[in-house]
């Protein structure tokens, strides 16, 4: 792990709230370092366009500055990293999306993060047929040594982590809050087989920010950023599933569907999707890489 201290300032920038990924772009495009835009005055961030007060108040607020140590402290014993947008380790395909994370927390191995990788993702609510056919395409694709990405949710998520695990693959489970907070809290045995298995969690969030409802469209747009494409198992007609497979059309990303039974709920999203024109699939060796 490189040293946390070099990167303090990246790290006190992921903790600004309201500050978003694009704008913080933007900021390092003009300013080219967090140290540079930390040591602004409030004359000079009045100065630029579309920076309000209230954002000013927060990019110079006194607390979140002396919460940095902290977040060192507390990363150095959990064994946290923090990958910023211009580390060599940072996901090439992440880069390449309209507003990639600046900063990425991580525990696990981060050198995976730029071997070619498939996202698994669908129902919450999984059927037992989503939970067989989510475990069937990530255990087969895994033993072609290729990332298994989810959201560590309950349902398709974990059983995609869990078919993964089955053949010693290496899995990716993007959260949607803080590496402090483990959510749902009984895939907390799930987190710690990936991390032994050599995988990796990872999140834009900083520490201490909780699972709310809110958070989770912006991780599915890493979800399908860092991969070469995207397989959908079981989605409802209104789904959060639907929010990431927006965003792997919108990158240019591959979707594939699995055909569910149309007197199911949990199928209602995918055979939409199929009648759209996604690609259908129902074997792994269907899935291009």
């Amino acid at each position: 792990m490189q040293n946390l201290e070099q990167k303090r300032y990246w790290i006190w920038l992921s903790l600004i709230k309201n500050l978003g990924s694009k704008r913080k772009q933007i900021l390092l495009e003009k300013y080219k370092t967090p140290e540079t835009i930390y040591n602004l005055t409030e004359k000079e961030l009045i100065e630029i366009p579309g920076i309000g007060k209230n954002l000013i108040n927060n990019i110079l607020d006194k607390k979140v500055r002396n919460d940095v140590n902290n977040h060192i402290s507390y990363m150095k014993r959990q064994n946290i990293d923090i990958m910023c947008i211009i580390d060599k380790e940072y996901p090439n395909n992440l880069k390449q999306i309209y507003d990639p994370p600046i900063t990425l927390y991580i525990k696990g191995n981060k050198n995976i993060l730029n071997n070619t990788s498939i996202a698994i993702i669908g129902c919450r609510e999984a059927s037992d047929y989503g939970k067989k056919v989510s475990r069937y395409f990530a255990h087969n694709l895994a033993k072609k040594n290729i990332n298994i990405v989810s959201g560590l949710a309950k349902g398709v998520d974990s059983y995609a982590h869990i078919g993964t695990l089955s053949t010693n693959g290496k899995t990716i489970a993007v959260v949607g809050n803080g590496l402090d907070i483990i959510y749902p809290i009984e895939n907390m045995g799930l987190c710690k087989k990936i991390l032994q298995n050599g995988g990796a969690i990872i999140s834009e969030y900083p520490l201490g920010t909780k699972p709310e409802k809110n958070n989770f469209p912006a991780r599915n747009r890493i979800i399908s950023g860092i991969s070469k494409g995207v397989i959908v198992v079981e989605a409802k007609e209104k789904s959060g599933t639907l929010i990431t497979v927006d965003f792997a059309l919108e990158q240019g990303r591959d979707v594939y569907v699995i055909p569910g039974n149309i007197n199911s709920i949990n199928s209602i999203g995918t055979n939409n999707l199929i009648k759209q024109g996604a690609k259908i699939v129902t074997t792994y060796e269907e899935i291009e890489v």
